[in-house]
Parts: C-alpha cells; structure tokens; sequence
C-alpha cells in the first residue's frame, strides 16, 4: 500500500475547488463535504439523497451513518460549504430536491450506479496535477486533509482521534502527516 498525503496548502485547496467546480459540480462536492467531514471513502461514496435530504425536501442539518469499516454510528453537523455544495450539486441534478429521488446514490456514476473508489481517485489526481501538488494524492487524502486542517487550526489531538475513530493520538498524529519541519517549528517558535 502506498501512503498518501494530506493537502497542506489552504492555496492549493482553493484551486483545486475551482477547478473541480468548473468540471463537474459533483466532483466538487465529492470534494468538499470530503475534507469537510473527514469521513472514509468508503462512506462518501456510500452517501445516498436520503442521507443529506429530509422527507420534507430540505437539506438536513446532519448526517448520520454507520461506518462500513468499524461500524460504528457517526453523526456530525454539515459545515455551510458543504451544505451549498450540495445544495447546489442536487439542484443542477434535479432542478429541484426532490423527494422522489431519495434512494438515489448520491455520488452518481454517469453508469447511473454510484461512483466508484478508481473514479473518485482519477478525480482527484487530476485536479491534484492540475494545481501542481506533488505529493502522492489518493482518496484517503480527503480524510487526512481533514484531520491535518483540524489539527492545524487547533484543535486537540484527542478530539481529533475521537473524530476519525483512531485509537490513540500517536495514530492520528502518524495518520494526518506531522512533517518534521512542523514538530521543528515547535522549538523555533516557543522561544519562552
């Protein structure tokens, strides 16, 4: 297996938005509510209407899922950027939320079926090549972007833990790629 990394630069983040956005209003979506909710791939991709639409036809508040891996209940609150671009991706798919539509997946295939992990990672690189990121890039970078932003903005590692599901900090800290120029920050900057 080989390890993929986290997108370090809020810049690069942006741009790969931009252009996700101007290709494809799903792949932008994919995109944002996957490093808005640190969630595995394999519960992005999982995602149907129902899950993101209340039987009213409004865009719900939280999502709540078992994860395949540990199956575990997850329940968290969708940011705004991830509530517009969904938003906005169901209503270019539908015109409008519309109810009848619910058990659709979410991520759909142009097949018609849901994406798939190797379509998802081709979204990905592409747009990762496109902004010039050359660190390996897959789609677990989507989770550990997640908790590598979490943790720069400061929050606690232990939460951070709690949110993927890990079961110990060293984990996290190893799994959202700490470089050695940041631990070496921590001297530089202290100054006491």
């Amino acid at each position: 297996m080989q390890y993929v990394q986290p997108i370090r630069d809020r810049k690069q983040i942006d741009a790969m938005k931009k252009i996700l956005l101007a290709t494809n209003k799903r792949d932008y979506c994919l995109f944002t509510v996957g490093i808005n909710s640190g969630l595995r791939i394999s519960d992005l991709l999982s995602l149907s209407v129902r899950d993101v639409i209340e039987e009213r036809g409004k865009l719900k508040e939280r999502i709540e899922l078992r994860e395949q891996k540990t199956g575990k209940m997850k329940d968290f609150p969708l940011g705004e950027q991830s509530k517009k671009a969904i938003r906005d991706y169901l209503t270019d798919r539908f015109g409008k939320l519309n109810l009848a539509n619910r058990e659709q997946p979410l991520f759909l295939s142009k097949k018609g079926g849901s994406l798939q992990r190797v379509q998802a990672w081709k979204i990905l690189n592409y747009a990762a090549s496109a902004v010039g990121i050359k660190d390996r890039i897959g789609t677990h970078t989507l989770r550990k972007t997640f908790g590598y932003w979490a943790n720069s903005m400061g929050t606690d590692i232990t939460r951070i833990q709690k949110l993927l599901n890990h079961s110990s900090p060293s984990i996290t800290l190893a799994y959202i790629g700490i470089t050695q120029e940041e631990l070496d920050n921590v001297y530089l900057t202290l100054e006491l």
